[in-house]
């Protein structure tokens, strides 16, 4: 009897072991595990303390050339909606957040937490919740540590920028114009993986804050709906980092997936339309800029419609009385 219960709990045993285990939850797919999981794992010559002392370097140089935003209700709003992202995010830097006076429709972080969002993301965004799921898909890059880790892979592919990076040569490292300053390429234009893990996590941040995940998408959709009615209207949005038919499916679907439904979710607050409407009333003021003589200027004609400076150099060498006629130009 003995013999035959240790051959059932040797059998038993043998059993278990050949039973494949259950799969482990992916993390990156867990908004209960926030901050207890390490999203900026990969290789990278940078240390954390090198990526904050590089990224307030970066900031520094995109302050002296953009315009600042210092009004401090516009300021103090963006900041604590993007600290709010921030605590409820795998990031382990601390943010700097400043708005830029800018018409694109943009937002872009840069390594080591220095964040800045556009006048102009803010206006053409509808609720808070849309301006958030912007905001977190920022903080996520910086939380996965793509900007260093993207320059990391550059260098590895190609063994001369090295010394540049160590160096602090970023001025060489291939440039762009982002926001009218100049910012390296590979601190803001991503990987298509590192597009879409940075959708997955800035998801979940905007859910964790509180916010409905679902105005991420809306955002973008209805931006790209305004760009096949008018095209070219839109055509910087995001330039760095487009958003595509693949991702928005891709994010319908986490959300479905990953993100249980809340009885209720923030979708926007009077606060957000105080701002943006002080936000507007502020660009509106701008004085415009003269500096530029090959700029196309339009000015009025007699009846108050614009013309240009041809028709007015037409219009003056006319006789006063055939001037005041009303005519029509036939396009050949």
């Amino acid at each position: 009897m003995l013999r035959l219960a240790r051959f059932l709990a040797a059998g038993f045993t043998a059993l278990a072991l050949m039973t494949p285990a259950a799969p482990a939850k992916d993390k990156k797919k867990d908004p209960d595990a926030i901050g207890e999981r390490d999203v900026g794992k990969g290789i990278n010559f940078y240390s954390l303390e090198k990526e904050i002392a590089l990224g307030k370097e970066l900031a520094q140089e995109i302050e002296r050339q953009a315009k600042i935003i210092d009004d401090p209700i516009v300021a103090e709003y963006v900041n604590r909606v993007g600290q709010n992202l921030v605590r409820n995010s795998d990031a382990k830097v601390p943010f700097t957040i400043k708005v830029i006076d800018s018409d694109e429709v943009n937002a872009f972080a840069l390594p080591g937490g220095f964040f800045f969002v556009n006048s102009g993301l803010i206006i053409r965004a509808e609720t808070e919740a849309e301006l958030a799921g912007v905001m977190a898909h920022e903080i996520a890059h910086v939380a996965a540590r793509h900007g260093t880790r993207q320059a990391s892979r550059a260098a590895i592919a190609n063994y001369a920028m090295i010394p540049l990076i160590f160096m602090g040569g970023w001025t060489g490292y291939g440039v762009r114009q982002a926001a009218s300053v100049l910012v390296p390429m590979q601190f803001l234009q991503f990987s298509r993986a590192f597009e879409r893990e940075a959708d997955l996590l800035g998801l979940q941040y905007l859910y964790k804050t509180g916010y409905d995940p679902t105005a991420f998408v809306d955002f973008f959709e209805r931006i790209q709906a305004l760009e096949k009615r008018r095209p070219g209207t839109m055509a910087k949005v995001f330039s760095t980092h487009p958003m595509t038919d693949d991702r928005i499916r891709e994010a319908q679907k986490n959300i479905q997936e990953i993100l249980k439904a809340k009885p209720e979710y923030i979708v926007t607050t009077s606060e957000f339309e105080e701002v943006k409407s002080r936000l507007i009333a502020l660009t509106s003021r701008r004085k415009p800029d003269d500096k530029d003589a090959n700029r196309p200027r339009l000015r009025k004609g007699p009846g108050g419609g614009p013309v240009d400076a041809e028709d007015e150099k037409d219009r003056k060498d006319k006789p006063k009385d055939e001037d005041e006629r009303p005519t029509l130009k036939r396009r050949g």
